[in-house]
């Protein structure tokens, strides 16, 4: 956290008891616009035939475009005009029991600072870029919009039953690293993977990864991997079929769940879909070390 504090010049700045600050858009440089029209680019063309439709018509919805960093007001009455959410800037990552009640509220906090240069192909912490291109465009899917809203209202509850290890592997497997089935094929909708252009096509393409067929409990049993492509893709039938998971008591759910052993994160378990067995060898080759 320290790297990005001081490469963040957002870090400090005044905020809510929300952790909200003050975008300050006019205060973004030319070479931060610059970069974020580089960015958006690249990514809008990997993207093209490998994102799900969902996020492809969002994208031209809300308007984004390679025309400097938008603004994060003026994409919100956009936004909220399709679902109801909005987008509110925050200097970094916040408490798990901010976060929540901004999903709970429909409020999704993107990160304020635009990564530097020299981190412009990776970056591990979530900066505008990941947030916005990566993370908005499905919240103008009205099916995933009720889905985030209810994962902001059942994190509230994990934290109080002490089953937030859980709950953030479904988050972890669907909103940044999911993937659903289309008529034409897997296609991408988790953020993790839209804002990058290693793994928009690693994730789809490769055969190294598991992509397995989404189910709670196991997914909920899962370890995953923080700094490098994951070596297990779930697969959603559809958003309506994410968004029933969460119209289930995921008390009894954890009281299933708890206890049992967990999976690693390249393990195919009794019982699993398998849609694609990954060869494993980009994690046997070391991965990013590897590289």
């Amino acid at each position: 956290m320290d790297t990005q504090f001081a490469k963040n010049r957002y870090h400090g700045a005044p905020r809510a008891a929300d952790f909200t600050i003050d975008q300050a858009w006019d205060t973004y440089s030319a070479a931060e616009h610059d970069r974020w029209d580089r960015l958006f680019r690249r990514q809008k063309e990997v993207t093209k035939g490998r994102a799900c439709a969902a996020a492809l018509e969002a994208m031209e919805a809300l308007e984004l475009s390679p025309s400097g960093i938008p603004h994060m007001g003026r994409l919100s009455d956009r936004l909220e005009k399709i679902t109801g959410w909005r987008v509110v800037p925050v200097a970094e990552l916040v408490p798990d029991e901010i976060f929540f009640d901004h999903l709970a509220n429909r409020r999704f906090p993107a990160g304020a600072f635009i990564r530097p240069e020299e981190e412009f192909d990776y970056l591990q912490e979530p900066d505008i870029f990941h947030d916005i291109f990566g993370h908005v465009p499905m919240l103008a899917n009205p099916v995933f919009a009720d889905f985030m809203e209810a994962y902001g209202k059942g994190g509230q509850r994990a934290m109080k039953l002490g089953q937030l290890h859980n709950l953030a592997r479904l988050y972890w497997y669907t909103v940044e690293f999911g993937l659903i089935q289309e008529t034409d094929g897997l296609r991408i909708y988790g953020a993790g993977i839209l804002s990058s252009p290693q793994e928009t096509v690693f994730a789809l393409e490769d055969e190294s990864p598991n992509r397995i067929g989404f189910e709670l409990k196991r997914l909920m049993r899962t370890d995953y991997i923080i700094d490098d492509f994951q070596q297990t893709y779930f697969v959603i039938p559809s958003f309506e079929a994410l968004l029933e998971t969460c119209y289930q008591d995921f008390g009894d759910v954890y009281g299933e769940v708890k206890g049992l052993p967990d999976y690693a994160a390249h393990e195919i378990a009794p019982g699993d879909e398998v849609i694609t067995r990954g060869t494993l060898d980009y994690f046997r080759k070391g991965g990013r070390k590897g590289l």
